[in-house]
């Protein structure tokens, strides 16, 4: 471990031409930075992947594992530091936005992160309760004893300084009226520390639920913690040049306007949210994946929180300031790093490797950063000259190896694909065979 802290400081995320090595020199790069054992290399050339037996462990009915590729965002700095991450995703174009923006970013200063306590929620839901005020007070004059029995089912967790850190009441109106019996909760303010929590928090609630319902002669029927985590919030923000936008022939300032205007539309309109932070979360969930983070429970609480005012709202902000173009993130983000598939799956063990991070609000603010870029890059181009042309290029990679290319033919077809505009599985075949009988005729001397 102290090896790898001593890495971490002269670590880069800067690696240039990395995406056009092969994959075995690529591999040969990873472990001299970061003395990479045969056992983490296997797993990264597949050779030691994820067992059937360890699978049929892991959930119930299995009857095989499934891949997806495993790529690197490249050229991240947050808060002065390098990281290389580690991205499980099946588009084309994540992980290259990533890195793309990252460089970018870089060279103005990289991202600055912070994130929140690691405090989660807990629910009780109490019903029959009486009088909702005397079943509060009696709740409330009972704290002492409901943390302590809270904390009894993980005293460890105390030990480290988490666990129940406090309770709070609240009544909510009866969905069905003034007719109805107002919802009762009650909220246990938990402390994860480095877990993501999900176990724990739904101990500690079923466990102090017998004395609720004592103390105030009601029934509890949920008890469950909540992925809206809106006290363990990440957040990120980063300041770019208006001149280091240039591109596409347009000034820097031009390019500018069309993020912020893009911006401007996310924060109007619902509709176009919804792909704003679509964009976010195609970044955030793919390191999810490959780090073994509950990217469901990401999901949901990001989308929750993105509606906390009643509209549904962009998680990132961007404007023009002093000359600068200024984007800002903020999102809720419940990460572990224990528990979980965190030490039993071999791929995620080698992605926290990669990712050489110390703690669970630290890969918080590497998601953030990961989110913005992500970001970034999609409203750069949707305010310049458009999503497709970007898209289309890797894209046709994709296509060429549907239509048979392999090996050097891969890029080849692409290219000649992305030049005729149509990038088709139909064109792609067609080009093929039209360059295997030009090779043909090379190859033999002959004319056609």
């Amino acid at each position: 471990m102290e090896k790898r802290e001593r890495m971490s400081d002269t670590l880069t995320s800067r690696l240039a031409g990395f995406h056009k090595l092969s994959m075995v020199a690529r591999h040969e790069k990873l472990a001299e930075m970061l003395n990479l054992s045969e056992e983490d290399l296997a797993q990264l050339q597949g050779i030691s992947a994820l067992q059937p037996g360890l699978a049929n462990q892991m959930i119930e009915n299995a009857v095989g594992t499934f891949s997806l590729p495993l790529g690197l965002g490249l050229n991240l700095q947050v808060n002065g530091k390098d990281y290389l991450v580690p991205m499980a995703v099946e588009e084309p174009s994540v992980v290259a936005a990533v890195s793309f923006a990252s460089k970018i970013v870089r060279e103005a200063g990289g991202f600055t992160a912070e994130t929140d306590e690691p405090i989660m929620i807990g629910q009780v839901q109490l019903t029959r309760y009486g009088d909702p005020t005397e079943a509060t007070q009696k709740i409330l004059a009972a704290r002492e004893a409901i943390l302590a029995l809270a904390n009894s089912f993980h005293p460890s967790m105390v030990k480290r300084g988490g666990g129940c850190k406090d309770i709070e009441v609240r009544v909510l109106p009866a969905p069905e009226g003034p007719r109805g019996e107002p919802l009762l909760v009650v909220h246990l303010v938990i402390d994860t520390q480095d877990a993501m929590g999900a176990n724990l928090i739904n101990t500690m609630a079923e466990g102090v639920a017998p004395l609720i319902e004592q103390l105030t002669g009601g029934k509890v029927y949920l008890r469950i913690l909540s992925n809206l985590a809106d006290r363990r919030l990440a957040r990120a923000m980063c300041r770019i040049p208006l001149e280091a936008l240039s591109d596409f022939d347009m000034p820097g300032a031009s390019i500018a306007e069309g993020i912020y205007q893009a911006s401007r539309f996310a924060l109007a309109d619902p509709y176009r949210a919804a792909t704003h932070n679509k964009g976010i979360m195609n970044g955030i969930d793919s390191v999810a994946i490959a780090t073994g983070q509950d990217w469901r429970a990401i999901e949901a609480g990001a989308h929750a929180f993105a509606c906390r005012d009643g509209q549904y709202r962009p998680l990132s902000t961007w404007h023009v300031e002093g000359g600068h173009l200024v984007g800002r993130i903020e999102l809720p983000m419940a990460l572990g790093t224990v528990g979980g598939p965190i030490k039993v799956h071999p791929g995620v063990q080698i992605a926290m490797k990669l990712v050489n991070i110390s703690s669970a609000r630290e890969l918080s603010m590497v998601f953030a950063a990961v989110g913005l870029a992500q970001n970034f890059a999609a409203v750069r181009a949707l305010g310049s000259i458009g999503i497709q042309k970007g898209h289309m290029a890797l894209h046709a990679r994709c296509v060429a190896v549907t239509a048979g290319a392999r090996g050097d033919w891969v890029e080849k077809i692409a290219e000649l694909l992305v030049t005729a505009g149509h990038v088709k599985v139909e064109k792609a075949r067609e080009l093929i065979a039209s360059l295997s009988e030009e090779d043909f005729r090379a190859a033999t001397g002959t004319e056609g």
